[in-house]
């Protein structure tokens, strides 16, 4: 799928038909980790100086098995670094296929609500709900969607980073991050 075709593509569109000066910035990198991720967010932090940033990480870390406290630790982590950079954070969580463990996938979920409350952030709980279970949505590896699928997806965020936006003063145009 090219990158113009993806949900966070989909929402630089919408927000530049607003005309409400928001500048959308993508520093994701396909196949991220919490782990990598953490490392980037310091200098792309300092680089861009969002008000609001998006963390949707953790679903690599989670097919590859990794610790469920070390997922916390790093998505916690980023999350205290967008608030002392006096970004607004929403956190986007995933859902693991069942075939990983009761107890795993049921940490691997519990993670973004606990950090969520912890911090007192926004949180969509699964980027991919109603994607994830039909078939003509998901890409042949059953874990990416297809590009009919960013729409959804999207319009799954927006209640979620609407107020977030709102609140924003209006002085300096605002810059909405996504890290993934």
């Amino acid at each position: 799928m090219e990158q113009e075709q993806g949900w966070v593509q989909l929402l630089a569109n919408q927000l530049d038909a607003t005309a409400a000066g928001y500048k959308v910035v993508n520093a994701s990198v396909s196949g991220e980790t919490t782990g990598g991720g953490l490392i980037r967010l310091p200098k792309t932090l300092a680089l861009h100086q969002p008000d609001v940033i998006i963390i949707e990480l953790g679903g690599n870390d989670g097919l590859r098995g990794y610790p469920i406290d070390n997922i916390k630790a790093n998505i916690e982590q980023m999350i205290s670094l967008a608030q002392a950079a006096n970004a607004k954070v929403l956190l986007i969580g995933m859902v693991l296929p069942p075939n990983y463990g009761r107890r795993y996938t049921g940490a691997f979920e519990a993670l973004y609500q606990a950090a969520a409350t912890r911090f007192n952030i926004a949180l969509v709980p699964f980027l991919l709900n109603g994607v994830a279970t039909a078939d003509s949505l998901m890409q042949r590896d059953g874990i990416h969607p297809k590009p009919e699928a960013q729409q959804m997806m999207l319009n799954d965020i927006l209640p979620h980073l609407t107020p977030l936006l709102e609140n924003l003063t209006q002085a300096p145009p605002a810059t909405a991050k996504r890290v993934d």
